[in-house]
């Protein structure tokens, strides 16, 4: 069975070598030094290890059933779930106002991936009732905080997102689920939705679903969606549960992965709706939970390679098989282990410098978040606005891509169900679809993210850039890092004046071009910040640190990254440059 090591001191790493959180003058960072982060860090990978990861293929295995309209989850979930609440996982960056530890939402990102990698179905229970409460919290009425943010927040009751139809996914325009005014100020909902992750299961008192439809009357299109709180239990006026509300769980979904987690058909009959924000306005309120969904998305890509990258460490140094060419490493075996070969040692290092160069950009975005949200900087709000769709979609291809690397150390083992690695597979091939498919995230790259408010925010990524290389360039070490990145930096601007200057006159050179600008994005992050990581590793060597092993490693993975992964850009920017015409050229009754 597959195990996993919550890596708690590469994380230490990126958050005080690396971001130095603790000097930065986001309030709340300043509480934020090692010993602080590092007591969290352990709690959070104990529970990971011990109690959610020997869940993990249980609930591959055993999934969810239904009987009679009532979902169960698996074995020892529920278990589980009760522990993670009576410790205060679920609660841990919301406000203390509502029964949340107030911590920043970096420390929720960085315990969030430890949750997700040794158990992501049963992780998004509670991260999806995250994103609820965060959107009642923004848009929502003080009664309506004050009815469901501490139940949320504690996870007494859980949340749900409801978009998708079965006639429409990424098209929300065309949905028909209804919401009729009432006298009393509620809508009654009718429609049915779909692909409902947690839409019903047996680990809460309640579901609060956020559900969006059309109130008749109302503009056409994605212009007339609104966004309804529609409870499975109503709520009476002194908090108690009430009557059943006409919602139910028509069946559960039998998926790819993620079997531990209730994918529901969701039937509202006239159920009881509140409505959340403003009429008509309800994409703008379901974006507030959508967004940190992309980006909690985002972490399961990073999440699912580095606990398959982890077992397939330990079975390459394990596993004997053929003898090193150079000469034999294992003279008293009948074989070398596998990780004495060059093309393991490829694959490993691809993992490697994927998962931690990953982390290191996935926690500089929750600063970001933080910067935006706890001291309303508008600047740090567009860069991860911009971010966002790079996060969500880069990661997750890379992500699914690593899990399969890790199948491959295998061999015939890794397709087999007794190793577990198809798992990690399966889980992580989710992560590029849901929460607007990876080719949509590419489009909103191009298409909207990158004229954001006149282009300031990526030209503000390219001058980030440009800074670190200039106040860099000069230090010793540093020019293998340095200048890969500024050539990586200059065929990324390449790329984005190109669809300057086509995307207006042949809108198609732009998007046929979009995924491949969204990975070319990808890798200049994932380089920014391993050239970071390696300037972080080069003081601590130069200061003496106790530990040069571990920062001397970092310096060979930051130039593997350079060598062999950030020359991609290369690559993308040609595909980009060749325009619309290869793709658009053939008449589709000739596919």
């Amino acid at each position: 069975m597959p195990s996993y090591t919550a890596p708690s001191k590469d994380m230490q790493y990126v958050l005080h070598d690396v971001l130095d959180i603790a000097a930065s003058d986001i309030p709340g960072y300043g509480d934020l030094d090692r010993d602080f982060t590092a007591a969290i860090l352990d709690e959070a990978g104990k529970i990971a290890s011990e109690v959610l990861a020997p869940l993990n293929p249980v609930g591959d295995t055993v999934g969810c059933k239904m009987e009679n309209g009532v979902v169960y989850t698996p074995p020892g979930f529920k278990d589980a779930f009760a522990q993670m609440k009576e410790n205060g996982w679920p609660g841990i960056d919301m406000p203390e106002e509502f029964g949340g530890q107030g911590l920043p939402y970096v420390m929720g990102t960085a315990v969030g991936e430890y949750f997700s990698a040794s158990n992501q179905a049963f992780t998004m229970y509670q991260g999806l009732t995250h994103g609820a409460a965060s959107a009642i919290l923004a848009h929502g009425s003080e009664d309506q905080k004050a009815t469901y943010l501490p139940k949320m927040v504690a996870c007494d009751w859980t949340g749900t997102m409801n978009l998708t139809e079965p006639h429409c996914g990424t098209d929300l325009g065309l949905m028909r689920t209804k919401a009729e005014p009432q006298a009393d100020g509620s809508y009654k909902v009718t429609g049915q939705k779909i692909f409902i992750s947690a839409g019903e299961h047996d680990m809460a008192e309640n579901i609060v679903h956020l559900v969006l439809a059309k109130i008749p009357g109302g503009p056409e299109g994605i212009k007339g969606v609104s966004l309804f709180i529609v409870p499975k239990f109503l709520v009476n006026e002194d908090g108690s549960l009430g009557a059943r509300n006409g919602v139910s769980c028509g069946k559960i979904e039998e998926k790819m992965g993620i079997h531990g987690n209730a994918t529901c058909v969701m039937n509202y009959d006239g159920a009881t709706g509140y409505l959340l924000g403003e009429a008509h306005k309800g994409m703008r309120a379901m974006f507030t939970m959508m967004n940190e969904a992309r980006l909690g998305v985002g972490m399961q890509g990073l999440a699912q390679a580095e606990i398959a990258f982890q077992n397939a460490l330990a079975y390459a140094k394990d596993r004997l098989q053929g003898r090193d060419v150079t000469g034999v490493k294992n003279p008293d075996g009948p074989a070398d282990p596998l990780i004495v070969h060059p093309d393991i040692r490829r694959n490993l290092m691809e993992q490697k410098s994927f998962a931690e160069g990953a982390r290191a950009f996935l926690l500089w975005g929750a600063t970001l978040i933080d910067a935006a949200h706890r001291k309303g900087d508008k600047d740090a709000d567009g860069l991860v606005s911009l971010m966002t769709p790079v996060i969500k979609g880069f990661l997750t291809d890379k992500g699914f891509e690593m899990t399969v690397q890790a199948q491959q150390i295998y061999g015939g083992h890794g397709y087999i169900e007794e190793w577990g690695m198809s798992q990690f597979a399966r889980d992580a091939r989710i992560a590029m679809i849901y929460e607007g498919a990876n080719g949509v995230q590419a489009l909103d790259l191009v298409g909207r993210k990158l004229a954001q408010d006149g282009g300031k925010h990526v030209m503000a990524f390219f001058d980030l850039v440009k800074g670190f290389c200039k106040e860099n360039a000069e230090a010793e070490g540093m020019a293998d890092f340095i200048e890969p990145l500024k050539r990586a930096s200059k065929d990324l601007q390449t790329a984005a004046m190109y669809f300057m200057a086509e995307g207006m006159k042949n809108p198609n050179a732009a998007l046929a071009g979009s995924y491949d600008f969204m990975h070319l994005f990808g890798h200049v992050c994932l380089g920014l910040m391993w050239a970071k990581m390696a300037r972080a590793s080069h003081d601590a060597l130069a200061a003496g640190t106790d530990d040069p092993v571990f920062h001397q490693t970092k310096l060979v993975t930051a130039r593997f990254y350079m060598t062999r992964q950030l020359p991609m850009t290369a690559t993308h920017l040609a595909r980009i440059q060749a325009g619309a015409d290869p793709v658009m050229a053939l008449e589709a009754a000739n596919f």
